[in-house]
């Protein structure tokens, strides 16, 4: 059976609308296709070592699908795993993003709070993907209207990957349901 490793955003959730309507999708169309998508930790170095022990539980084939900082992860999964990943609205830079951010958190789906510092800026710096190898192996759907990340990082970024960019649109990325099929194929799963 093949798995599809789904990673939200920063104050996400599995329940989040983009994973949600995957999660659809597969139990309509695919049910082969066994679908991980886990809480993810608050803090980057708790988040990555979670993700790295469901990678390397999973066998060929997996693919991967990342929204916003879970883009930011899936880059490091196709890097570090040689998997196909999928990145929508990715962000690029969540060190400096998410600079703007320190303090106190609360996520809206979990209410769980947590408080984002400068060692995690530092840890997230050191967990990015600085010169990746993997863009043939990367599909980026992105779409300009993005309120909370600037499109052309992600442009620049990931210049040698797949890239759908769309005009208008949201953080949120309006009509990723139609998407969901295309994303599959491009998987290979």
């Amino acid at each position: 059976m093949a798995t599809l490793l789904y990673l939200h955003g920063f104050n996400s959730s599995p329940n989040s609308i983009k994973a949600r309507l995957m999660r659809e999708h597969l139990q309509q169309h695919r049910p082969d296709i066994e679908l991980i998508c886990p809480q993810l930790a608050a803090t980057p170095a708790a988040a990555w070592e979670q993700i790295a022990s469901i990678c390397d539980q999973q066998s060929v084939p997996f693919g991967v699908v990342g929204s916003s900082l879970g883009g930011f992860w899936a880059t490091r999964v196709a890097e570090q795993y040689g998997v196909r990943a999928v990145v929508v609205n990715p962000a690029v830079n969540p060190h400096v993003l998410l600079a703007d951010w320190l303090g106190e958190q609360v996520n809206p789906y979990t209410h769980e709070r947590y408080t984002l510092t400068e060692r995690h800026m530092a840890e997230l710096a050191e967990l990015r993907v600085n010169a990746p190898t993997c863009l043939d192996r990367i599909w980026l759907l992105q779409q300009q209207g993005d309120e909370v990340l600037d499109y052309r990082e992600a442009l620049d970024y990931y210049h040698f990957a797949r890239t759908c960019i769309q005009k208008g649109g949201d953080h949120a990325f309006i009509g990723f349901e139609h998407y969901c099929a295309q994303i599959i194929r491009f998987l290979q799963l």
